[in-house]
């Protein structure tokens, strides 16, 4: 690990950095981008320290040589296909994976990338990093593909990495878009960016109280939730419920989750006072009734009616909204362009899609069952990242 004035270098080097544009734009899955993942995927399932961490386990699982070759074959021109060069990015602050999976993308499409690693201290960075020089180890012909780097909000180094940069990935959300978009990147140079966005979760009544997974369930709900205390884009803050058994199911729903909560979760006095307080604003600004629980673990709030607004409502730490519903058409109002993923539960994926594309919202990116919304994707956001990252070599 080296120090370069304002830039930690976590893998490569400032010798690695100056060589990044001479870097070879690959063919997207690229015999040497299988190679390398098959190798950081054995790594990260066999390691020790990470299986503590299930993020460490799936991100090993999604980047086996089988699994990618799935994701291959969804691709019918990669034969005219190349990378585009050298890929910057930008890794949000509260998703401790993402910058791995961002990095795999690219690389996946034929790139070289510099990584702005997360600012906040995840021991599963650590991990990463720690797997990725071990992989680098045993396929050294690569380390020029590879910059992981850590500094601080220096408006120079920014620049100078988006200079560098043939495609900018932005993930931190609105205003750290706004901020980058300040710094100059080449004239042919193109931008991938992940906006602030909100995500909800329907489930059907009836069908949850003839199930007899409902443990499974609330361990899934909890996963998509409290692991990221909300704070990921894929976390449902709207529960939509639909049937006739809604106050059976509701109370049966909620009461196991605020035992895994209060089992799983180490809750702070400072998140209570949050959700308390944001209750009391949004109860007074949008006629929230709360629905009354024993303690603040799992704080709720139940809507009139769906409106646009209620888009914005990202408390985080265990603060729902819920509605009772009678037809899927009724989220049409919360369907815009912040939407990002329907999590769901008693429906099929089908009933929703068709749904949405009757409807023809400006949102909704991604429809998984409950527990699969942090589930990556080349497909993310509306975007499709190998498309976005690589270039076409066209023949007339």
């Amino acid at each position: 690990m080296q120090q370069d004035f304002d830039v930690e270098y976590v893998i490569g080097s400032p010798k690695v950095e100056a060589a990044l544009s001479e870097a070879a734009a690959l063919p997207p899955f690229s015999e040497q981008a299988l190679q390398f993942l098959s190798v950081l995927s054995g790594l990260a399932l066999k390691d020790a320290e990470g299986h503590v961490y299930p993020d460490v386990v799936t991100f090993g699982f999604w980047c086996r040589k089988a699994s990618l070759m799935k994701q291959r074959a969804m691709y019918d021109d990669l034969s005219v296909r190349l990378g585009r060069g050298v890929v910057f990015h930008v890794a949000p602050s509260n998703v401790a994976v993402n910058f791995a999976y961002s990095c795999v993308a690219a690389f996946l499409a034929g790139n070289a990338s510099v990584v702005r690693l997360p600012s906040k201290k995840f021991p599963q960075v650590d991990i990463f990093c720690r797997l990725w020089r071990e992989a680098l180890a045993q396929v050294p012909e690569l380390q020029q593909y590879f910059l992981f780097v850590r500094y601080g909000h220096e408006d120079e180094v920014n620049a100078r990495y988006s200079s560098l940069a043939d495609t900018r990935v932005i993930w931190g959300g609105d205003e750290t878009i706004r901020r980058f978009r300040q710094y100059p990147l080449k004239p042919r140079a193109n931008e991938v960016t992940f906006a602030d966005r909100f995500s909800l979760a329907v489930i059907e009544a009836d069908r949850y109280m003839a199930s007899e997974g409902k443990d499974a369930l609330a361990q899934a709900f909890y996963n998509d939730t409290y692991l990221s205390d909300q704070q990921a884009c894929t976390s449902p803050h709207l529960v939509v419920w639909f049937g006739e058994r809604t106050a059976e199911a509701r109370r049966a729903f909620w009461e196991r989750l605020h035992d895994l909560v209060a089992k799983e979760y180490d809750f702070s006095a400072v998140q209570a006072v949050d959700k308390y307080d944001a209750l009391l604003r949004l109860g007074a600004e949008m006629k929230l009734r709360q629905v009354k629980m024993e303690d603040q673990l799992v704080v709720r709030a139940e809507a009139e009616k769906l409106t646009p607004r209620l888009m914005e409502v990202r408390t985080g730490s265990g603060f729902f909204v819920e509605y009772i519903a009678d037809d899927l058409a009724e989220l049409y109002p919360v369907w815009g362009t912040m939407t990002q993923t329907v999590s769901y539960f008693g429906f099929t994926s089908k009933e929703i899609q068709a749904t949405v594309m009757a409807g023809c919202p400006r949102g909704v990116d991604r429809i998984v069952p409950i527990g699969h919304t942090l589930d990556f994707s080349l497909f993310w956001d509306g975007y499709d990242l190998i498309r976005s990252m690589s270039r076409v070599v066209g023949v007339v």
